[in-house]
């Protein structure tokens, strides 16, 4: 069994006054299933409709029309009971992780209110045993966190803590979206090493949502590649990465700077001129920036044909 099932989710926005209102589809008819003890990533550029899937996914955002399936159940239609039930097995982690925290706040308070709300421990004790395992799992020791408040860690320290704070529960799953997009360079593999980690040491999986195809090389099992709501692209991240199917895919892929002063990237492309337009486009919405383009995918949106076990939707492969 599938730990989560997504199943033909979408979401509609209305934008415009009620005289003028144009719907946009930002997620459309979004399928894809995460296996026990796997990272999973969902890729694509900004607005490709990624973020939103994880906020419907942790009850968030209504799906306009979808299903949600968490270890067989449907959990996309519960009450506020059962969700916050459901949040213990499904917690996230944020892009910024100074903004989870009050500056004006110690961090471990957080986590005492997270585990007592919980019911986890019923002495300071306890919740004291649980906070030292979680803050070990992620390399962090009790003494330098206690105390403390968010100024006094670095970004790295900080995500870190984000990610201990998410494992009190004991989820089974974890959605981390973009979570090392704000923390210095240097430190992004150690935070995509720590979800390795718990992957491998606990048997937590991940929905890692991410622009960054490097790290989604290095740290996914397998890759969905989103464009303007769509999946375009899902396999294994190995063939989806080296060997892309898809021509936005491969634009992607392409796109990835070398450390190679004499390749410069050339092509300047105002994503916001476009990405409404690509929105309200009838066939493929990719079809206005794809090299390969056919009559047909001005006309028809493209169905998945499997090709080398990975499903791609483009007529490119009909």
């Amino acid at each position: 069994m599938n730990l989560l099932e997504v199943r033909n989710l979408s979401k509609i926005y209305h934008i415009g006054s009620i005289f003028s209102r144009i719907k946009i589809v930002a997620v459309d008819k979004v399928s894809f299933e995460i296996k026990e003890a796997e990272i999973f990533t969902l890729a694509g550029e900004s607005g490709c409709g990624k973020t939103t899937t994880a906020k419907i996914i942790l009850g968030f955002e209504e799906p306009t029309s979808g299903e949600i399936h968490y270890r067989g159940r449907r959990v996309d239609n519960l009450n506020h009971k059962d969700r916050r039930e459901l949040l213990r097995q499904i917690q996230a982690v944020f892009q910024n992780p100074f903004s989870t925290f009050n500056p004006l706040r110690k961090v471990d308070s957080y986590f005492y209110d997270t585990i007592f709300n919980l019911g986890l421990a019923d002495t300071r004790e306890k919740a004291v045993e649980i906070i030292k395992e979680k803050l070990a799992a992620v390399g962090i020791a009790f003494e330098e966190f206690s105390e403390k408040y968010p100024s006094e860690f670095s970004g790295g320290q900080l995500q870190r803590i984000s990610i201990a704070r998410a494992l009190l529960s004991n989820p089974s799953l974890l959605v981390a979206d973009e979570p090392v997009s704000m923390v210095d360079a240097s430190l992004r593999m150690s935070i995509v090493n720590l979800f390795k980690d718990l992957k491998e040491k606990y048997g937590v999986s991940v929905l890692y949502i991410t622009h960054d195809l490097t790290t989604a090389y290095y740290v996914s099992d397998r890759v969905a590649i989103m464009f303007r709501g769509n999946i375009v692209e899902i396999g294994p991240a190995e063939k989806v990465l080296t060997s892309p199917k898809h021509p936005y895919t491969q634009l992607l892929r392409d796109s990835v700077p070398e450390a190679d002063p004499k390749k410069r990237w050339k092509e300047v492309v105002k994503l916001a001129d476009v990405e409404h337009e690509e929105y309200l486009r009838q066939g493929c919405k990719f079809a206005g920036r794809c090299p390969k383009v056919m009559d047909v995918c001005k006309k028809e949106v493209p169905p998945y044909f499997d090709v080398d076990g990975v499903k791609v939707m483009c007529f490119l492969y009909r």
